[in-house]
């Protein structure tokens, strides 16, 4: 394998372990032995567990903003863009090994000296919410920078709560549940 497919192949094997049993509950050593590598190669790919972690949540965060970004393009103007975000969730809920959030699923491991990893996490998050104000605005004119705010953040908040949710029940309802109450926010604003 070449550097940069050995690279990639660190971060997709210590990531798949990450999602399924959690980051305190895998090691190094774990790592090395699912990827079939040396301990030497792992650390001249990366310094320390952390670090491999921070790359996997880059790279779950990058794939998941690619993918919402063509779920929007692909919808129709209007109210179906602003729920895309709920269509992408019932795809996800529908893969195989579905735990819920892998960045939330993540930061319920940290501990408070884990600041890396959490900064992480909140930068993607925001990145998220303000991609949400981003949609808001492109298909909702003449709204204030406040009806925006409260627009994406109660579709960014069901979101969260729909992924966390759905993955506690082992169920999609709350998925439904969510796109449902979804359409309340912007009903006052008259969108169609």
């Amino acid at each position: 394998m070449q550097r940069p497919e050995l690279h990639q192949h660190i971060i997709t094997t210590a990531g798949n372990l990450f999602y399924s049993q959690g980051y305190n509950s895998t090691g190094i050593n774990e790592i090395i032995d699912k990827s079939g590598i040396a301990k030497a190669t792992l650390y001249g790919h990366f310094k320390s567990k952390e670090d491999i972690c921070v790359a996997y949540l880059e790279q779950r965060h990058q794939a998941f903003m690619d993918s919402l970004k063509k779920y929007v393009e692909r919808s129709k103007v209007g109210k179906n863009q602003l729920l895309a975000i709920f269509d992408l969730l019932q795809d996800m809920y529908r893969e195989e090994n579905f735990q819920g959030c892998w960045a939330l699923k993540t930061l319920g491991e940290l501990s408070p000296n884990q600041k890396k990893i959490l900064g992480v996490i909140q930068k993607q998050k925001k990145e998220l919410l303000l991609y949400m104000g981003e949609v808001v605005g492109r298909n909702i004119s003449n709204l204030s920078k406040a009806q925006t705010e409260k627009m994406s953040g109660g579709l960014y908040l069901l979101y969260e709560s729909a992924i966390t949710e759905s993955h506690l029940f082992k169920n999609d309802w709350p998925i439904y549940m969510a796109k449902s109450i979804a359409p309340t926010f912007f009903a006052e604003l008259e969108l169609e």
